[in-house]
């Protein structure tokens, strides 16, 4: 099957449009169209329902589309891979994370990182969902759950809590709790339960919930919560690694945690060799290892 065909037609089949794919390859619609129908005639198939609006996939179009995909993002990992340079580190790095890790404690860091690796460019994705590293939706993880994707490397960088925090300032206006029951006195500010979130913070959340607390605020990310509390808005459930960087964190209650909750780091097998990846994985393991001796220094 002719390859470039085949890049024409994913070019297409992604943008929907003869015109957009065109600008995209450098092509003119006409050429594009002609390489298209070509296609179509050498599998003897209809690929695209054409209309008005533009084209969508058939079935059999859909069909060739997986495969396109898959065959992109396989050729774009070794690309990845060929241009890693044994004298430097350079090139992109897509890294996926949870919004609170990655606002609060990552991106505060990378600094330092593109200090040691200036031509680096990182594509930081911030979201709850799960990406799927070996299909390449992502190069690398760090998640507050084991990968269970096969074809990962997986390494355990560090264990977390959930905590209970508020400001001086507040505490002073309000009082400071000594007891769990002193928890109805407060306004509780957490992740809403309708969130997603480790299991271990949500199961923290239900136990404060059983308490009469009389002003709630709820947010679906950390980000959110941590704005409640410096703002002095009440007491917050905040993971533990906060206390380093947010010194106008106060730790309530410390008898009330959570579980602790796994951080892992992973990649798929196939950036084994990748020293993209061995420079951030590095970069990561040390920061961690600053924050354990400032949280050494200051517990």
């Amino acid at each position: 099957m002719d390859w470039d065909k085949l890049r024409i037609f994913h070019a297409v089949a992604d943008a929907g449009s003869l015109t957009h794919a065109g600008d995209t390859l450098h092509l003119s619609q006409s050429a594009v169209s002609r390489q298209i129908r070509a296609l179509e005639e050498s599998l003897a198939a209809t690929l695209f329902h054409r209309h008005a609006r533009g084209l969508i996939l058939t079935e059999q179009g859909e069909l060739l589309f997986d495969a396109t995909r898959a065959m992109t993002k396989r050729l774009d990992a070794a690309a990845a891979r060929i241009k890693d340079s044994e004298e430097g580190v350079f090139g992109e790095l897509r890294v996926t994370t949870t919004t609170g890790l990655g606002t609060l404690w990552l991106a505060p860091r990378l600094p330092r990182f593109y200090e040691k690796y200036p031509g680096m460019k990182i594509d930081l994705m911030l979201e709850e969902r799960v990406l799927d590293l070996p299909m390449r939706e992502a190069d690398v993880a760090i998640r507050m759950k084991e990968p269970s994707q096969a074809d990962l490397i997986r390494k355990r960088l560090m264990s977390i809590r959930m905590r209970l925090y508020a400001t001086q300032a507040y505490l002073d206006q309000v009082g400071t709790p000594t007891d769990i029951s002193d928890i109805s006195r407060h306004r509780l500010i957490c992740q809403s339960p309708k969130s997603p979130q480790v299991a271990a913070g949500g199961r923290l959340v239900q136990h404060l919930m059983t308490h009469e607390i009389p002003s709630l605020l709820t947010v679906n990310n950390y980000f959110g919560v941590l704005q409640g509390v410096i703002h002095n808005l009440g007491i917050g459930l905040l993971p533990d690694y906060l206390a380093v960087d947010e010194l106008s964190l106060v730790q309530v209650l410390p008898e009330v945690d959570s579980a602790e909750v796994p951080v892992f780091l992973a990649y798929p097998e196939e950036l084994r060799q990748s020293r993209r990846i061995a420079a951030f994985r590095d970069f990561v393991q040390e920061e961690i290892q600053i924050m354990r001796r400032q949280q050494k220094a200051t517990g």
